[in-house]
C-alpha cells in the first residue's frame, strides 16, 4: 500500500479572489464561500499571494505588520493576535476599510509538489505555521491543501497514530 501524496487530500478546485478587491469584498467573498483564505491572483491572471482572514483582521486591527511589509514569508503573521481580545474583533468595522487585497496579502506563495508524502507536507505546515498550501503539478497550480484536510485524515481515522 503506497503512502498518501498531498494530491490524494487536497481540493482540487482553487477558488483565487483578486488583488484589487476592497477587504470589504474579500471579507463578504471568504464568507459565502465558507473558506478562511485564498490565492490572489493579478489581472493578468498570475498568482502573486495568498490572503486570508488573519490578514483581513490584522489589517483591520491597525497592526502595521499586517500590510504587505511582513519581515518574513508567512500565510500566518505570529503575535497581532496578542495585541487584542476577541471582542476587539466585533468592532472591526470591514465595510469602512478602502485597503485592498495587494495591500494586505503576504507577498508569498507556498507550494508543495502533488507527490509530497503527506507527513512531509504536515510536518512543513507546522513548521512555518502554515493553514494553507497550494499543490503543483510541473509549476502548475493543480489544488490547495489545508490543514482542516490533515485534520479531516486523522478523524476519518486515515492516518495511524505514531505512524
Amino acid at each position: 500500500m503506497r503512502d498518501l501524496v498531498a494530491r490524494d487530500v487536497m481540493n482540487p478546485e482553487v477558488i483565487r479572489v483578486r488583488d484589487d478587491m476592497t477587504v470589504a469584498e474579500l471579507a463578504e467573498f471568504l464568507v459565502d464561500n465558507d473558506i478562511s483564505g485564498a490565492p490572489v491572483e493579478n489581472a493578468d491572471g498570475h498568482l502573486i499571494g495568498v490572503v486570508s482572514l488573519t490578514d483581513v483582521a490584522a489589517a483591520l486591527a491597525g497592526n502595521d505588520q499586517a500590510v504587505v511589509d511582513h519581515p518574513q514569508p508567512a500565510f500566518y503573521v505570529r503575535g497581532w493576535e496578542e495585541k487584542f481580545n476577541p471582542e476587539d474583533l466585533a468592532g472591526l468595522r470591514v465595510a469602512d476599510s478602502e485597503l485592498t487585497v495587494a495591500e494586505i496579502m503576504p507577498p508569498s506563495i507556498f507550494a508543495v509538489d502533488e507527490e509530497m508524502p503527506v507527513s512531509r507536507v504536515a510536518e512543513q505546515m507546522i513548521r512555518s505555521r502554515l493553514h494553507r498550501l497550494l499543490v503543483t503539478r510541473r509549476r502548475k497550480v493543480v489544488g490547495i491543501l489545508t490543514t482542516s484536510d490533515l485534520l479531516g485524515l486523522l478523524v476519518e481515522g486515515g492516518v495511524e497514530a505514531g505512524r
